[in-house]
């Protein structure tokens, strides 16, 4: 029986979907002044700190931070060597069909694949996106589209607190305090991602078929699906479906017009 969330059916899909969080360090430089200044040159580039995972359907939340690791040095501020980190970073994404995120495809996917690169990893294996934020975006007109607001806007939740840029600096500088408070946050992102998803889910105009093949809600996978009419071009006419677990709609195969 496919479980619930936030009042949701949420049935077992044929492909690994992934939810996913990445915390980064920022960029260490030599600037003249405070305000708005151009940076001369950069001591050290950014690193990520931590990741976050889940996959659908299972329980588990896995949080990896870089002071996880065999040989982490409290002065990793002065290094930023994330190599190790980074390589189980692309191992999930080579694992996963489906990867989600809230701006994953303008912040983390594209801020690991810089990481990947950097340590000459190779691509990993194709995968397919949803860009929780896209969604919101397209679809509807809050007054924001943060993943805060949005858990807030549909009750489902709000990110955890914390000191702001006090925490990453403590991180940076090996507070073992911080590296439990970051870890907790990055891992409650991905909670939170996973339930805001869900909501939105029916209403992304563009989605990744979770079915392999499979002749059920491309969204879902739910086989509970009811004919609604058809859509039609000018040349062709494609059965419309609804899904009765996720409620999102979908076309079917088409064919000519008469």
């Amino acid at each position: 029986m496919p479980r619930t969330m936030g009042g949701v059916k949420v049935p077992t899909t044929p492909a690994k979907i992934v939810f996913i969080d990445i915390e980064t360090a920022p960029s260490l430089g030599w600037v003249w002044g405070k305000w708005e200044q151009n940076v001369i040159d950069f001591a050290r580039d950014w690193y990520i700190l931590s990741f976050a995972y889940k996959v659908a359907g299972e329980k588990k939340i896995t949080t990896r931070g870089l002071i996880d690791y065999a040989g982490y040095r409290k002065d990793i501020n002065k290094s930023g060597n994330d190599e190790a980190l980074v390589q189980d970073l692309w191992k999930v994404f080579d694992e996963a069909d489906i990867l989600i995120g809230h701006n994953g495809d303008s912040f983390d996917i594209r801020k690991a694949n810089s990481r990947f690169l950097v340590h000459k990893l190779p691509p990993p294996t194709p995968y397919k996106t949803v860009d929780t934020l896209k969604i919101a975006r397209r679809s509807f007109k809050f007054d924001s589209n943060k993943l805060d607001d949005l858990g807030r806007y549909l009750g489902v939740g709000r990110k955890l607190p914390h000191t702001g840029f006090n925490l990453w600096k403590g991180c940076m500088q090996g507070d073992a305090k911080s590296w439990k408070q970051m870890k907790a946050y990055n891992g409650h992102d991905v909670e939170l991602l996973e339930k805001v998803y869900y909501l939105l889910r029916a209403w992304a105009p563009v989605h990744p078929n979770v079915n392999k093949g499979e002749n059920a809600c491309p969204k879902c996978a739910s086989f509970n699906v009811q004919k609604r009419g058809f859509s039609y071009t000018l040349q062709r006419q494609q059965q419309r479906f609804q899904c009765l677990s996720c409620r999102g709609w979908y076309i079917g195969s088409a064919r000519k017009a008469e």
